[in-house]
């Protein structure tokens, strides 16, 4: 089967690092920076593989990545409140199509949303 990587637009390096790497915890795995390039990387967490372009041309800023059958939801959202990330306090709650799943969205620096959802 094919493997789906969302390509994410961003306008700034260092703080798409802070945000995905520092505060969600992805890490990098590659990277593309040629001096004086925009940058052009992908992350991962656990399954979930990213790509980040600061390039005009790779996509529009405003995406929304939908992240289902993420595992132990609650614990993550935690994490992420008690690392007091002054930009972002996501919220928990069930939605509205699943009363017995749980669902928790982040916004980056440059509008992109990551929606994660655990099923009940």
């Amino acid at each position: 089967m094919a493997t789906v990587k969302p390509i994410l637009r961003i306008f700034d390096y260092v703080k798409a690092l802070e945000f995905y790497k520092d505060w969600l915890g992805f890490r990098i795995d590659w990277e593309h920076r040629p001096e004086g390039s925009p940058a052009y990387l992908q992350i991962t967490l656990g399954d979930i593989s990213l790509h980040l372009s600061e390039h005009h041309g790779d996509c529009s800023p405003g995406a929304r990545v939908f992240i289902d059958d993420f595992r132990a939801l609650a614990p993550f959202h935690q994490q992420l409140l008690d690392k007091n990330y002054p930009y972002n306090k996501p919220g928990l709650h069930a939605p509205f199509y699943d009363p017995t799943a749980q669902e928790m969205t982040v916004i980056d620096p440059f509008g992109n949303r990551l929606t994660f959802v655990e099923r009940g």
